[in-house]
């Protein structure tokens, strides 16, 4: 019997054979991603640029849920690899001249390798207390950027960002359309390495730690191992996202790193529907269109938001992605 199907037979809930995908679904992505490269065809300057925007909060809360969605474990300082990230891709672009797609790769390594040390630590707690880990070292960097003015240039932040050329002469990233086909090549990346890795045997025991971790422990899995490869793994592409809105927005500041953001990031996965990885992405728009719009009536549009994110964890836990699953099914 192998590995998987070891796995699959002692672990409740936990499938041998990688999740089911209806074809229809699979579909419906790929029109989705036609349409999304299509949109700068349509769309005004300032739509695509909250669509940009989206994209990349798409790219953290689909990382995130990772680990809060597949895994369990409930981070409170996802803001950290965003950080991370931002500042990595706004230092090299500023103090070098390495094209944008170039640092934006750097600045996901960095962000992956120096999560290996955060998880290697985190791991060795479980629950609540591995969520307050997390908060603690999102919060530790939070200070170190306030005092490493060299680096992260404190409270001021690092302004005047490049959007620096591709290799070979190529000018298009430096476009604004050119930099949104970019952030969607990353996100589409990152979802199709996603999609398989959840469906692979890795992502089984990952289901496995997330159902029954001690039954996943006691089949001969190092849980362990796989936690700390899970959150380097979602500390990567979160920092693949913060690398991207640096020169994106042009500036990264400490709020990048404050534990709000976290909380932000983790409604974002909990209101788009946690474990299904699309609906990150599309809680990630919502909350951003809200914001938006509540914005322009009032200054405490979070208190509304609040409202609203209530609502679904009452009323709709399954979180949009759930909803519109639902309504299919029915229809």
């Amino acid at each position: 019997m192998s590995a998987e199907h070891s796995l699959a037979a002692g672990v409740v809930d936990v499938e041998a054979r990688p999740p089911s995908t209806d074809r229809r679904v699979v579909v419906a992505y790929v029109l989705a991603a036609a349409l999304l490269a299509l949109a700068p065809l349509a769309l005004p300057v300032f739509a695509m640029t909250l669509l940009t925007e989206a994209l990349i909060l798409g790219l953290l809360a689909m990382s995130l849920d990772l680990m809060v969605g597949y895994t369990r474990l409930i981070s409170f300082g996802h803001a950290a690899a965003y950080g991370i990230g931002a500042y990595t891709a706004g230092d090299i672009l500023l103090h070098t001249s390495l094209p944008v797609p170039f640092a934006v790769l750097a600045a996901a390594v960095v962000a992956g390798v120096i999560a290996i040390g955060v998880a290697w630590v985190c791991t060795l707690a479980r629950g609540v207390s591995f969520s307050m880990l997390t908060l603690a070292f999102a919060q530790l960097l939070y200070a170190i950027a306030f005092k490493w003015t060299a680096v992260t240039g404190a409270s001021d932040g690092l302004a005047g960002i490049p959007r620096t050329g591709g290799p070979f002469g190529l000018t298009l990233f430096e476009t604004k359309d050119g930099f949104y086909y970019l952030v969607l090549a990353c996100l589409v990346g990152a979802f199709a390495f996603c999609w398989s890795l959840v469906r692979s045997p890795f992502g089984a025991v990952l289901r496995g730690i997330r159902e029954n971790e001690a039954k996943t422990l006691s089949l001969g899995y190092n849980t362990r191992r796989y936690k700390i490869a899970v959150v380097a793994i979602s500390y990567a592409l979160g920092g693949l996202a913060g690398a991207l809105y640096a020169p994106f927005a042009g500036f990264a500041n400490t709020d990048l790193l404050f534990w709000l953001f976290s909380g932000q990031v983790l409604i974002m996965v909990i209101v788009g529907g946690q474990g299904t990885l699309i609906g990150p992405i599309l809680g990630a728009a919502f909350f951003l269109l809200v914001q938006h719009m509540l914005s322009q009536y009032t200054d405490s549009w979070a208190l509304f938001f609040g409202a609203i994110f209530i609502a679904f964890v009452m009323f709709a836990p399954q979180g949009i992605w759930g909803l519109l699953t639902g309504l299919r099914r029915r229809g």
